[in-house]
């Protein structure tokens, strides 16, 4: 069954959503300590940074594979986001670049007599990428169906030209 999932539009076509910009500033700090913990217990040896930083990279983010396709009049992505639902992924178009976020938490409580068991697993996704063509981002939708979320946009009209007439005196 596919569902609906809500689209946010940027205010302008260089600024993100103020909640979208807080999400990878706060991203970015998580995995930036992370990094420097592992650059820690690894005591202290320099020449790993980037392999440091894609460790704690992976361990904050599930890898979200797109496909992308383009026809005469439309920008079609395919993501693949299993388990994630609806309200767990928000999405943000500009006119020429894409943001998909998710967040989910499952809970599992066992009680055995006097032994409490409790696990709690975080998935979390950050994707973005620029579009080959302007779209218009009011006429975008996007349906989650078993773990797989499309998204269709229709590019944006070009601009048209206006003939310049001289007018005599």
């Amino acid at each position: 069954m596919s569902t609906a999932v809500a689209i946010q539009r940027a205010s302008t076509p260089t600024a993100l959503t103020h909640s979208v910009f807080d999400y990878m500033n706060e991203l970015y700090n998580k995995i930036a300590c992370r990094a420097f913990s592992i650059f820690e217990n690894n005591g202290h040896e320099h020449g790993h940074d980037l392999e440091n930083w894609l460790t704690a990279e992976s361990e904050f983010l599930t890898p979200v594979p797109v496909e992308l396709t383009e026809t005469d009049t439309e920008l079609s992505v395919r993501a693949e986001v299993p388990g994630f639902t609806e309200k767990e992924l928000e999405i943000v178009l500009e006119p020429s670049r894409i943001y998909i976020t998710g967040k989910s938490e499952k809970k599992t409580e066992a009680k055995k007599k006097k032994t409490v068991y409790s696990e709690i697993s975080q998935n979390e996704i950050f994707r973005s990428f620029g579009l080959p063509a302007e779209i218009d981002a009011d006429k975008a939708k996007a349906l989650l169906n078993n773990g797989v979320l499309e998204i269709t946009m229709l590019k944006a009209q070009p601009a048209k030209k206006v003939p310049v007439m001289a007018k005599a005196a």
